[in-house]
């Protein structure tokens, strides 16, 4: 009896080891691609619908590899950021960037000679610059694709208004965010949702006498024939020009940004993931994006330098919608080609 019961205490403990160890090793495991109620979860979350059964296999096939390759990425530890689920999960690299990028590179007939910068040669820009925390950037906004028929974006446009909503609030001190929509639907020298201009964007405005806020002339996330009547119902803003900073150059950059948010286009292939951290990864200089950036740093534990750049993914990608580039890199085009062509409006 007494042997009984000493091969009973046993086997429970073997048993409770068992599942204990069982329960460890799934925390190990990445629970988000393991089963389709997960997909479930995540297309309820963002509101995903596909047309029919085969669209959705294929779709959760892509959604589990992409949260393998994270789970993998983020394990291996050998970057300054880290990679998570977002809306574009169940997308290839080559889907999302025909989605959701569209900016093209500076046209050679429309680049200005750039002018000296303040601080350019004369005075040392401050180590650190966020205008984030002084008014002069607007909430994170969402781009979506440009238009639910095509998979075209309007990228060029979001960068452009989010650097002249930056220049309008540090000179008038008066913080309104504006239309990318008017620029959409009534530049006619960009191509509406198709890969554009960010420079294209403020010649408009200039030659337009300003722009209309968000408010009066909203986002609709597809092309629309210009409203012209908005046009002359007045202007919540105006700018007076615009400049390029000179390309492949941090330094000149760093400068521009030490006096107002600048519009800067990037290679977004590497960044679909992007959840946090300074990115640091390998990425190419193929042009495909344009983004904000509104600042730039240091890292107090490694000393890593970065910038900060705004986008128009919404707040669920990246860190609240923000991504951090490491700043002065070897290669003079930047991080992801990000030095290649800057450009800010003018007041």
């Amino acid at each position: 009896m007494a042997s009984s019961c000493h091969f009973l205490f046993l086997s429970i403990i073997a048993t409770t080891a068992l599942l204990r160890c069982l329960e460890v090793a799934s925390l190990d495991k990445p629970e988000y691609w393991l089963t389709p109620e997960r997909h479930e979860k995540w297309m309820a979350q963002y509101g995903r619908v596909y047309k029919d059964a085969d669209e959705k296999q294929r779709r959760y096939k892509i959604f589990k590899d992409n949260a393998n390759y994270i789970e993998a990425f983020n394990k291996e530890g050998k970057h300054k950021y880290t990679l998570g689920i977002n809306q574009f999960t169940d997308l290839t690299t080559e889907e999302f960037v025909a989605t959701y990028t569209g900016a093209r590179p500076r046209n050679a007939t429309l680049m200005r000679r750039p002018k000296p910068l303040r601080n350019d040669g004369a005075v040392d820009p401050p180590t650190s610059v966020d205008w984030r925390a002084t008014g002069a950037v607007t909430y994170v906004k969402d781009q979506g694709a440009c238009s639910k028929n095509q998979n075209i974006s309007s990228c060029w446009a979001f960068s452009a208004v989010a650097a002249m909503e930056g220049i309008i609030q540090i000179v008038t001190g008066q913080s309104t965010p504006l239309s990318e929509q008017e620029i959409i639907d009534c530049d006619f020298t960009d191509r509406g949702c198709s890969p554009s201009w960010v420079d294209n964007a403020f010649r408009f405005v200039v030659y337009a006498g300003g722009i209309n806020s968000e408010a009066d002339y909203p986002y609709t996330g597809t092309r629309k024939c210009c409203n012209v009547q908005k046009l002359q119902n007045g202007r919540a803003a105006t700018i007076y020009g615009y400049e390029d900073v000179p390309p492949n150059d941090e330094n000149a950059l760093m400068n521009a940004v030490a006096n107002r948010p600048v519009s800067v286009n990037v290679d977004a292939a590497a960044i679909q993931h992007y959840s946090g951290g300074i990115f640091d990864g390998l990425c190419g200089s193929s042009i495909n994006h344009a983004m904000c950036i509104v600042g730039y740093g240091q890292n107090d534990g490694a000393g890593t330098k970065y910038w900060i750049v705004k986008n128009s993914w919404e707040t669920s990608w990246g860190d609240e919608g923000y991504i951090y580039f490491q700043k002065d890199v070897a290669a003079p085009e930047g991080m992801c080609g990000l030095a290649t062509s800057p450009s800010y409006p003018t007041m």
